[in-house]
């Protein structure tokens, strides 16, 4: 008799596997530990074969029978229903090979020593929890713009319009990626430029009035925190460089004695030097006994085989009086370029140099990092002694070197 779902339930175990049949060559086969697997015997090219078509109570009497009507078809054609199912599991294999999330994952393999630490656990964050649980199953060949799309404004959807555009950014360089290892055909992320709003431009919150500055910088000195978080906060006005950059820093890359500081700017992937004041030197050289035998200027709290965190020094603001929107750790850039301009009068072109722009000469060619180097060091040594000035309540009694007629 046929089985039914009270029979199959009340099969038990016994010391060898047994079989009991249901109809057309379809049986439930029970093993001495309990568990129970459908099997479908028949005949192929005059030999006898048994295919697994799943275990029970996962796949049920009715699909049981649905799965052994698939492959009668396949057999009274002339296919044999063991090699179409195989063929079946390779493609499935393939497809998850060569899914959204696994070709990601290879370009960050192939590509992440070329990223900050930063942005790349950054970039693998947007993956992971906004791009991931809609796309990611999806073969890269059979995505389409308009799930993508999908995926897209539903960052943007919670405000996030800038995390939107950097996620359609780096699907594009995935699916390049895909591409040019025979994965994919075409890019449909480069269909989606202009898809979405441009995003607002939003400024980090900056201090750049003298008097304000000054009172900042006071504070700064005064800071009782760890020696290392005190050192960076004292060198973010002086050097205005990127937050991760100074947090990143590396020994190696410091010349105490030339009083230089090299390495390659984050945003523009090119060379760039710093000149240090007197000043910027003085806090390096109190530093160097603390941290100066590791490879970090800046090491983090935990490990020193890791540099400051990324919200140390807004963190120390903070502690400090100085809300989010007040200033931020990315602010005293725009605090330099602005009195460094309108304040000091130095050219805007030293400024762009030294914030490490992408600056280009009449000719549309990319300046060098030497460019006007001697002028920057002038540049960096009067803006330490300005911001010394301030800090004292004497600003106004200095005359800055006014460059920008040189």
């Amino acid at each position: 008799m046929p089985l039914n779902e009270t029979k199959l339930r009340n099969l038990r175990p016994q010391a060898r596997r047994y079989r009991v049949s249901d109809a057309h060559w379809l049986c439930i086969e029970v093993t001495p530990n309990g568990s129970k697997h459908w099997r479908w015997r028949y005949r192929y090219a005059g030999k006898e074969n048994m295919l697994s078509l799943g275990s029970y109570p996962a796949v049920s009497l009715a699909d049981a029978r649905r799965k052994r009507d698939e492959v009668r078809a396949l057999l009274s054609v002339g296919v044999n229903p063991a090699a179409h199912m195989k063929a079946q599991r390779a493609a499935i294999v393939d497809r998850a090979g060569n899914s959204f999330s696994a070709i990601a994952a290879e370009w960050f393999e192939q590509n992440g020593h070329r990223l900050t630490p930063g942005t790349l656990k950054r970039d693998r964050r947007v993956v992971d929890r906004d791009l991931a649980p809609y796309i990611g199953s999806v073969p890269v060949a059979d995505l389409k713009a308009t799930d993508l799309l999908a995926a897209l404004k539903r960052i943007a959807g919670r405000g996030a319009l800038e995390t939107a555009h950097r996620a359609r950014s780096m699907t594009a360089k995935f699916l390049r990626y895909a591409i040019a290892t025979g994965r994919a055909e075409r890019n449909p992320a480069a269909d989606l430029i202009g898809a979405l709003p441009a995003p607002t431009k939003e400024h980090f919150a900056s201090i750049t009035e003298p008097a304000q500055v000054g009172e900042l910088l006071r504070a700064i000195h005064g800071y009782s925190g760890q020696p290392v978080t005190a050192a960076a906060l004292k060198l973010a006005p002086l050097l205005f460089v990127r937050p991760g950059e100074l947090r990143s820093a590396r020994w190696a890359d410091i010349d105490l004695d030339g009083a230089t500081w090299k390495y390659t700017a984050t945003k523009t992937k090119t060379p760039h030097i710093v000149p240090l004041s007197a000043q910027a030197v003085a806090i390096l050289r109190d530093l160097f006994p603390l941290t100066g035998r590791g490879e970090y200027v800046f090491p983090g709290v935990r490990s020193i085989r890791r540099p400051l965190s990324e919200n140390t020094i807004n963190a120390a603001l903070r502690r400090l009086g100085f809300d989010g929107d007040t200033m931020t750790g990315h602010g005293f850039r725009a605090m330099a370029r602005t009195i460094l301009d309108e304040q000091l009068g130095y050219r805007q072109d030293y400024i762009e140099h030294q914030l490490a722009h992408a600056v280009r000469d009449p000719n549309g060619r990319a300046y060098n990092r030497t460019a006007h180097l001697a002028e920057r060091r002038k540049m960096m040594q009067g803006w330490a002694d300005y911001l010394d000035g301030l800090r004292a309540g004497t600003a106004s009694k200095i005359t800055p070197i006014r460059s920008r007629a040189a």
